[in-house]
């Protein structure tokens, strides 16, 4: 017969047991469509914005255009012109979009004096063959497309002189809304269709010809219209060494809601990485059946908007399992 103590510390084992399971994540979800999600605070305007063009019979990519375009002329420090520059004193632009029907994709990095890259990617995903166009081929065929432009004929002369002054060092920066960031917009339409987009000025002070993860498929941005789509945003290094949003999409086709997939590549990379708590990388991810969320390694403010709903929401930092 069991004693009352075997029987406590029985319980007691069990209890302890229990508590070492990783609890499942919310599973955040709408049956209201379209629905859309990006990174910061600052994507509530341009998920606002792309609803507007969704409400007015544009498809999922033109909602995706349209949002990300309203970041770029917002004045935002991370994205577009406005962004902070290179350590040589101008901006380099990157930026990609996707589009979940036939897998077509766009990306355009290094891109100098163009107010909209956002855009130049769609037209590089549709008027080319190609999936992605860098530096000045890329603004040359921005302006072959009448992308509005400023003058960049200063740009060689302040990067000859930081090349002969600097010491090749790039400072690491925070994490956040105003610095080192970027629009990661991603939409579930009406009829299921999936689409996403990216746009950065990049690290501010960076190398010149540095291209971060945001405008490379499968690190800061990835479609697939069976499935989902992922978002990425932060040091973007830590995320296109593993393939991130790739990888949250696979995540979410083995059965893990958006959230979970985002935490399950979080633990991957911390695993892996020789610096795993100096990793400042967040994610947002959409799936098919209209599930949403989001992680990151810091406290992560992100955008949901869908009919009749359009806030910030927040996920505080993921501690891992």
């Amino acid at each position: 017969m069991t004693s009352r103590r075997t029987f406590l510390q029985q319980s007691a084992a069990v209890a302890a047991a229990i508590t070492l399971i990783p609890r499942p994540s919310r599973a955040m979800s709408t049956d209201k469509r379209p629905l859309i999600v990006s990174t910061w605070p600052f994507g509530k305007a341009a998920n606002e914005q792309a609803m507007k063009a969704l409400q007015a019979g544009g498809s999922p990519l033109d909602g995706v255009e349209a949002g990300i375009r309203q970041t770029e002329d917002s004045g935002n420090l991370s994205v577009g012109l406005s962004g902070k520059p290179n350590a040589a004193g101008f901006g380099q632009l990157d930026a990609c979009i996707m589009n979940g029907p036939g897998h077509q994709a766009g990306s355009v990095a290094g891109l100098e004096g163009i107010r909209h890259p956002i855009s130049v990617a769609r037209r590089v995903m549709e008027r080319t063959p190609h999936v992605m166009l860098v530096g000045q081929s890329a603004r040359d065929f921005a302006l072959s497309e009448g992308q509005e432009s400023i003058d960049t004929s200063n740009h060689p002369a302040l990067s000859a002189k930081w090349w002969a002054q600097q010491e090749r060092q790039v400072r690491p920066t925070d994490v956040n809304a105003d610095n080192h960031d970027t629009i990661a917009l991603l939409v579930l339409g009406a009829d299921g269709t999936l689409a996403g987009g990216c746009s950065t000025s990049g690290l501010a002070g960076k190398m010149p010809g540095r291209v971060g993860d945001s405008p490379i498929l499968g690190s800061g941005l990835y479609v697939d219209n069976q499935v989902g789509a992922a978002g990425a945003t932060g040091i973007g290094e830590n995320v296109m060494r593993y393939c991130a949003t790739f990888l949250i999409v696979e995540f979410m086709r083995q059965g893990a809601t958006p959230t979970e997939a985002c935490q399950q590549v979080i633990d991957r990379i911390r695993s892996l990485d020789p610096k795993p708590n100096e990793l400042g990388i967040c994610f947002v991810a959409v799936d098919k059946q209209g599930r949403y969320g989001a992680a990151g390694t810091t406290e992560f403010p992100y955008a949901v908007t869908y009919p009749g709903y359009s806030e910030v929401e927040k996920v505080a930092a993921y501690p891992g399992n």
